[in-house]
């Protein structure tokens, strides 16, 4: 699936820290540090960033100096390389210019330095930790956040200039380390691509859902990104364009795409799909992507019931097809009117984890494990196989038929990130790690995935019910609680990780 809006790339400031006086008294110990630090910033753009060296920072002057390049280049995370002791009024004028959230990098270039033959001077280049209690506290008197990434630089070679062995890259030392600053870099990611982000908002809220509820200028205060009101009539507008090509077209794709199910199914109200219920689909698929297009959507969250036989209410039920391949497409789609787990999908699309909109549907307890799923949509990047598309005679609990997909999340570590909001109006994160398990699912014309948790299934509900969430939340792959951590941290929401 092609991604219809292009990811931006972080944009991150880097500069190694020092002390003047040192480069007179220590000849090459300025160029070594610098050299570390080239490579920091060669590390980092492989994990696809934008960065911005700034060299070394060594005096109040430069500090000053530092502040405003990283505002002239907007950075959105800045990364302080402890190179070796700086005094902390040397580096505090950076931070109180440019108020871009701290990591200090606290990378020692050697497992160990060589007792023997080490002079002043080398010491000097393997001594990153000894300033960063200073800084930790200037930083914290002066109201400044900050984080500490501790571990080996990870160099796969020797400078020249050193007296021991500089090869680490393979340490696990330098791995954890380096992992925590990938995860910082795709934090930023996170942070920089909802800013001005547009998430539609289309018809309303599932009335009497009152954890679906939100406010936009909450929303948009703590994230950044924006919320466009929309109507069904927006929609319908586009509806009237679609050409009989187009409609055609969309076939095809879905077609291509997805297993069209046979009259198979245990549920009679999940059968084939009809052929007109599969042109509607393909039309309304084609709205909703000329709808994405002009009004220049990152996100949609939709909910709409019309009176019985009503235009509008035809048009919802052939919703979930199209949302399902926009939400593959990087434009995450969530039902209900649920604008919280909109955006806990689209930080998952955005770091290229999947996010499936899912719900608690029932517990295994022979199996240990709880069914994960909903009626619609589904990130069909992260299925298992093609995902089936079955003919509903009624979506449960809501008006109209049409085509609804069944599937499931691959086999493997998954993570589900569910956003909520306090009594004090603040949303919240919620994680939680386990594993897909590949079980036996319903028939029924629904997203479902068995997850086993690292709890058994009613101590697991115990401790997330008891963070208030929403009964939606996005489900991703792979193991990403720490990431997610991160990703709060720079959006300054609060997050909950459950067993960790």
């Amino acid at each position: 699936m092609m991604t219809r809006k292009e990811v931006k790339k972080p944009r991150i400031g880097i500069y190694s820290m020092g002390l003047k006086h040192y480069w007179g008294q220590f000849p090459g110990l300025r160029e070594r540090l610098i050299e570390y630090g080239e490579f920091i910033v060669r590390s980092i753009e492989d994990f696809g960033a934008e960065v911005y060296y700034y060299g070394l920072v060594d005096c109040e002057q430069e500090g000053q100096k530092a502040g405003c390049y990283f505002n002239e280049k907007n950075v959105d995370l800045i990364f302080i390389h402890s190179a070796t002791y700086v005094t902390s009024a040397s580096i505090l004028p950076v931070h109180q210019i440019c108020k871009a959230p701290a990591v200090v990098l606290n990378l020692q270039p050697a497992a160990r330095i060589n007792y023997e033959k080490t002079t002043t001077g080398e010491w000097l280049a393997h001594c990153g930790a000894c300033p960063v209690p200073e800084v930790s506290n200037a930083f914290n008197r002066a109201g400044i956040k900050y984080h500490v990434v501790n571990g080996l630089l990870g160099l796969d070679y020797t400078p020249v200039i050193s007296m021991t062995d500089e090869v680490t890259a393979r340490r696990p030392e330098a791995k954890r380390a380096w992992k925590k600053i990938e995860e910082w870099v795709l934090a930023a990611k996170v942070k920089r691509n909802l800013e001005g982000a547009r998430f539609g908002f289309l018809g309303n809220t599932y009335s009497g859902m009152l954890d679906m509820y939100s406010d936009f200028t909450m929303f948009q205060a703590q994230t950044g990104a924006h919320v466009e009101v929309l109507e069904m009539c927006d929609l319908d507008r586009m509806l009237q364009s679609v050409t009989e090509e187009e409609t055609e077209e969309k076939r095809k794709e879905i077609e291509e795409f997805f297993t069209i199910s046979e009259d198979a199914a245990a549920d009679p109200l999940a059968q084939k799909p009809t052929e007109e219920q599969m042109n509607w689909s393909a039309k309304i698929a084609a709205a909703q992507e000329k709808m994405v297009e002009e009004f220049d959507l990152d996100a949609l969250t939709y909910y709409y019931h019309g009176a019985p036989g009503n235009h509008y209410e035809d048009m919802q039920g052939g919703f979930i097809v199209g949302h399902s391949l926009l939400t593959a497409e990087g434009i995450p789609c969530a039902g209900e009117g649920d604008l919280k787990t909109c955006l806990a999908m689209k930080i998952c699309d955005i770091l290229g984890k999947g996010g499936s909109f899912c719900e608690i549907v029932t517990v295994d307890y022979e199996d240990g494990t709880i069914l994960l799923g909903h009626d619609g949509p589904f990130h069909l990047e992260i299925a298992k196989g093609k995902p089936i598309l079955r003919g509903m005679g009624l979506y449960h609990g809501k008006q109209g038929t049409g085509v609804s997909v069944e599937a499931k999340v691959r086999a493997g570590d998954i993570t589900n990130l569910g956003c909520t909001q306090t009594i004090d109006g603040k949303l919240k994160f919620i994680v939680t790690e386990a594993e897909s398990t590949d079980g036996t699912i319903m028939t029924i014309g629904n997203t479902q995935t068995p997850v086993k948790f690292k709890k058994d299934p009613d101590s697991f509900m115990d401790e997330w019910f008891a963070e208030a969430p929403t009964h939606h939340f996005a489900m991703s792959v792979g193991h990403n609680g720490s990431l997610y951590e991160k990703v709060a941290e720079l959006l300054e929401i609060p997050a909950v990780v459950l067993d960790k």
